[in-house]
């Protein structure tokens, strides 16, 4: 079919072609422009020269209407006046690979006809069933075309009102900024304000304990001097009373005894200890600072810096919320602006023209193709007629030639055979003409749409042609009557569409709208950008250690209270109170005294037990317990001595740096958190501005839909239509074509299946001899 029509389109491609740059070809275009702009011009020699092919299909088609039904008129005559046709006289074996040949291609060429006339009636319903939906899809696309222009400023107008959404997001964000922003700072530094706050809570509980251990440590110190002084002068007087007693020469085992109370006497002497006064002294009245006041401060104005940061940012972030709302009047501008409503009238209204005017042609096309669906399908019948009574004659005079033996049966059938087989014949001469007159009204047509306009519509060339300046007369000026922009040509204009540009890029417009300009992301964000700029929050300085508490930590650091010499204490204290163990040495007195036979030697060394053991009771045990109570100071105040210098330095460089690096911090944190927030925030309406111009550009206001009406256009007419329409005429031409050599072999088929009714002998012939006759011979006698 494509071939058929290639030569009907290129019959003319030996004419040296004048040059005309921009039409889809030479000829058709000299011809479409003359047509167009003076119809007289278009004489009848560059017609012919252009539909020399067709011309060549229609002569052919003429001879076929002419020469098909006088050859069979001929033929009847000829058989009417017994001059053709009829039977075989006689059946020899010469003719048996003739008629197997004649039944062969008949029953092939029946076949073909019978592929080409399913193809036929497939391709004929296909074009009905294309039709009616084609053309209601070719209304709705105009219709779409003109809603989607109409629907521009109202599609606008929403896609803008959309700016609710992000703000909404930025307005909540501003609600929550201030108490975020603080909340941030706090978290961010109070790891090493905390640090620094338990770092002075422990250098205070050291002055506190220091000095408590310190008082403590001197009383007992005191204390010791003073119950040691006692002690010393009781132990003086029971050794010199126990020495003579126990030197009595009566007092019997006494020796023991008295090596035990020659050692009576004190085995600590405190008064060797250093003294701790100066320290007291230096340490006097401290804490003179309220500490705890002080960290309950710097603590309440730490935790405050969230609530703080909430106060001072009301008042800009009042003020961003009003740049939110007049960034949204400024985006009001866009549709206020935008001027595809003052120039969508041209197009609008060849839209609508267009639409008035094809109904009624598509009214009348679906008439006219009823029309061509009845003949269609008549024409289609009447093959299929033929096609059957080609089958039923091959089978009827088949099984005629099988059952030969009996000569009634194989008479019927096989004249049956040959009369379906003429009936065939009858139908393609009767039929022929009406069918070659479909076939070339229903080529000239679909050659002519394929030919002329889907093949230039497919490859563009068709917008080439109507580009060029003289193609189209001035009534017909389509650049005009769409509105489009005068430097702009339907070519660039269908690719600028079918790339997804807006209409105010394809119409003329006034001034030069360019959408960038109401898109810039700065225009809607500057302000709001500024103000967080130049925004700054001075928080109060946070106060941890103040002066009167950083002399009472340099006191306590310079009260050389590590310079305390404590091991002399723990050598003082690691001696015994006593020398000897009054306790044990009491003992045995009472011992003693149970064993002496001299009454007041008894009583004497009972007396003196009682006195030792009531100097173990008030004066030894007293001082015992004071000696651990001493130890316990002399432990903590050694263990602290060491490092309690570089632990003050430490906390004071601790705090001292907290106090001075606080402002700085909460600076930077604030910069840094304003910063991430104004980028999110100008990121929301960058999104936005994306988005719209998406919107805008590729859905309410794109052109790209009229490319894609015209894509569909060609879709509707040349796929859906056209090329069913020309697979009918191809198929039921194939079958047209394929009847003349159907009626000569049918018409010579006819010979081989009616009876024969006289036998001729020929020699050489075995089927002349009904029976085999031997050969006589001589006989010898």
């Amino acid at each position: 079919m494509s071939t058929l029509l290639q030569a009907a389109d290129g019959a003319t491609d030996g004419i040296p072609p004048r040059a005309l740059a921009g039409t889809p070809s030479t000829e058709s275009g000299e011809l479409l422009r003359d047509a167009l702009n003076d119809p007289p011009s278009a004489n009848t020699s560059q017609i012919l020269q252009y539909q020399t092919g067709y011309i060549i299909c229609a002569t052919i088609a003429v001879i076929y209407f002419v020469a098909v039904p006088m050859t069979g008129l001929c033929l009847c005559c000829c058989r009417k006046h017994r001059h053709c046709g009829g039977r075989i006289k006689a059946y020899r074996r010469s003719l048996l690979c003739q008629r197997n040949l004649l039944m062969f291609c008949l029953l092939l060429t029946t076949l073909v006809i019978l592929g080409g006339v399913i193809c036929a009636f497939a391709a004929n319903q296909k074009v009905k069933e294309e039709l009616e939906p084609g053309t209601r899809d070719a209304l709705n696309t105009l219709q779409v075309l003109r809603h989607h222009m109409n629907w521009v400023p109202r599609g606008v107008q929403l896609t803008v009102e959309q700016f609710t959404v992000p703000k909404q997001q930025i307005l909540s964000d501003l609600n929550n900024v201030s108490w975020t922003i603080g909340t941030t700072i706090h978290l961010l530094l109070k790891g090493n304000v905390y640090s620094a706050m338990d770092a002075l809570k422990a250098r205070v509980q050291d002055l506190q304990n220091s000095l408590h251990h310190l008082q403590t440590l001197n009383k007992t110190v005191q204390a010791l001097i003073q119950q040691q002084d006692e002690l010393e002068a009781a132990l003086k007087d029971r050794k010199q009373s126990l020495t003579s007693l126990l030197e009595d020469p009566g007092c019997i085992y006494c020796a023991g005894a008295l090596s035990q109370a020659q050692s009576l006497e004190l085995g600590a002497n405190y008064r060797k200890v250093p003294s701790v006064e100066k320290v007291l002294k230096t340490l006097h009245g401290l804490p003179k600072a309220n500490f705890s006041e002080m960290i309950r401060r710097a603590n309440s104005s730490f935790n405050s810096i969230p609530g703080l940061a909430l106060v001072k940012m009301a008042d800009v972030v009042q003020e961003l919320k009003e740049e939110i709302e007049k960034a949204g009047q400024k985006l009001q501008s866009i549709p206020d602006n935008f001027p595809i409503s003052d120039h969508t009238r041209p197009m609008n209204d060849a839209l609508v023209k267009a639409e008035n005017k094809s109904r009624p042609y598509f009214l009348e096309a679906k008439r006219y193709e009823t029309y061509r669906w009845l003949a269609g399908i008549i024409a289609c019948t009447v093959i299929l007629l033929i096609v059957f009574c080609n089958f039923l004659g091959l089978s009827f005079g088949t099984y005629g030639l099988v059952l030969r033996e009996d000569p009634s049966d194989y008479e019927r059938r096989g004249e049956a055979g040959a009369r379906l087989l003429l009936i065939g014949v009858v139908f393609s001469f009767l039929f022929s003409w009406l069918l070659i007159l479909l076939v070339f009204g229903t080529f000239l047509l679909g050659g002519n749409v394929q030919t002329l306009v889907c093949k230039h519509w497919a490859n563009q060339e068709i917008y080439k042609f109507i580009d060029m300046p003289g193609n189209l007369p001035p009534s017909m000026n389509i650049t005009e009557h769409l509105g489009l922009k005068k430097s702009l040509k339907i070519t660039s204009a269908y690719q600028q569409c079918k790339n997804g540009a807006g209409l105010w890029e394809v119409l003329q417009l006034e001034d030069n709208y360019t959408l960038d300009k109401y898109l810039q992301v700065s225009k809607y964000t500057a302000e709001f950008q500024k103000r967080l700029d130049n925004f700054n929050i001075r928080f109060e300085d946070i106060v941890l250690l103040n002066a009167e508490g950083k002399k009472d930590l340099e006191t306590f650091r310079d009260s050389r209270i590590d310079r305390v010499d404590y091991a002399n204490f723990r050598a003082e204290m690691h001696n015994p109170v006593v020398r000897t163990n009054i306790q044990d040495l009491a003992v045995e007195l009472e011992r003693l005294s149970k064993v002496q036979n001299d009454r007041a030697l008894l009583e004497r060394l009972t007396e003196e037990a009682r006195k030792l053991k009531e100097i173990q009771n008030t004066k030894v045990l007293t001082m015992e317990d004071l000696v651990v109570k001493l130890k316990e100071s002399v432990d903590y105040l050694s263990t602290l001595g060491p490092g309690f210098q570089a632990q003050i330095n430490n906390t004071k460089s601790q705090i001292g740096l907290i106090e001075k690096m606080f402002p700085i911090q909460t600076r930077k944190i604030l910069r840094q958190e304003l910063d991430c927030f104004v980028r999110k925030e100008v990121g929301y309406v960058s999104q936005y501005l994306k988005w719209l111009r998406s919107v805008l550009t590729e859905d309410v206001a794109s052109c790209k839909p009229f490319s894609t009406a015209l894509d569909n256009g060609r879709v509707i007419l040349c796929d859906r239509i056209a090329d069913p329409w020309n697979a009918f005429w191809f198929s039921l031409g194939c079958c047209a074509f394929f009847l003349l050599p159907s009626i000569f072999f049918a018409i010579k088929t006819t010979k081989h299946f009616r009876p024969i009714r006289h036998r001729l002998v020929s020699t050489g012939s075995e089927e002349t001899y009904p029976f085999h006759i031997p050969r006589v011979t001589s006989l010898r006698l």
